[in-house]
């Protein structure tokens, strides 16, 4: 088990490099910002003394030395358009983050295990053939879409919760819901194949000879072993979540993250950027992590591969 946990480790390292490597040179590809910050009638000596003020004139390969020399000490810049650290930014965007994507994954998890009981519990085909087909309908339609459509009835049609912004539980029901019902047909058809691979297990046929009841072999003996591979496709997408919440947060005006990032590409703020990634990319490589270790905790296979 050490020797996994001292691998994993070693892996999340380079994926973080690569991942703020990438970043670094891909910013640049939006664009000069000193074009943004300066007014139209600025002369060539003026934008000349920004680039030099802000170290774009260096070399590129200069300019990712020394910006990996700051990352080691946890400097990742001033932003350009704010005059704040970078980071600092970033982290003060984190709480509504996590709010909207722990929240929306716990939502997508308990609407999927209370659909995968009754499917499984109910003799009733056309029950069973219901839900499987809401849950692909929601899949298919894409969050965008789907957002402005739940603004548009809660909000302009029956008024009954705020469309924009964060504040109240209230503001939390219609981004969460959006979110959180997106991987639903995932994992309700992941849970409900895992669980009909289970019921054709010898210890389900041994305890329903035992006389225990339906509810009891599904509850007490089948779903610890069906939730196995759930809990490897959950804790990935719960790493998506927290990095991929920017379309969400954009048509909700939610003040998280991904919301961050995508002003900062359109100002051209490459600190805050770079900060944004890393940081997002850092919590999903440590979600990843937990979920192999506790994968390995609940399947002794793992450990002995």
């Amino acid at each position: 088990m050490s020797f996994l946990i001292i691998r994993r480790l070693l892996q999340s390292v380079l994926t973080i490099f690569g991942v703020i490597t990438a970043a670094f040179f891909l910013v640049r590809l939006a664009g000069d910002p000193t074009l943004l910050l300066l007014p139209a009638e600025a002369t060539p000596s003026d934008v000349a003394r920004l680039r030099q003020s802000l170290g774009l004139d260096q070399s590129l390969l200069v300019q990712y030395l020394r910006f990996l020399a700051n990352v080691l000490r946890g400097d990742f810049g001033i932003s350009i358009r704010q005059n704040t650290p970078a980071m600092s930014l970033v982290l003060e965007r984190v709480p509504a983050t996590l709010e909207l994507a722990l929240t929306s994954f716990a939502l997508g998890i308990a609407l999927a295990f209370i659909a995968g009981i009754v499917m499984r519990m109910s003799t009733l085909g056309w029950l069973r053939s219901a839900i499987m087909w809401i849950a692909l309908a929601r899949q298919a339609i894409p969050v965008f879409s789907f957002g402005l459509l739940m603004v548009l009835i809660f909000s302009v049609w029956l008024h009954w919760l705020p469309s924009l912004g964060r504040g109240t539980p209230a503001h939390l029901v219609l981004p969460a819901l959006t979110l959180g019902t997106y991987e639903l047909a995932l994992y309700l058809r992941l849970f409900n194949a895992s669980l009909a691979t289970e019921s054709r297990q010898d210890y389900v046929r041994t305890a329903y000879a035992k006389g225990q009841g339906r509810m009891r072999v599904l509850l007490a003996h089948m779903l610890p072993n069906a939730l196995l591979p759930l809990i490897t496709i959950a804790g990935i997408n719960l790493g998506l979540l927290l990095g991929g919440t920017v379309v969400t947060e954009t048509v909700f005006s939610w003040p998280g993250v991904g919301r961050l990032i995508v002003q900062s590409v359109s100002q051209r703020d490459y600190p805050v950027i770079v900060a944004g990634v890393f940081l997002i990319s850092v919590i999903f490589v440590v979600i990843n992590l937990l979920v192999d270790l506790l994968y390995g905790l609940l399947d002794p296979r793992v450990r002995l591969a």
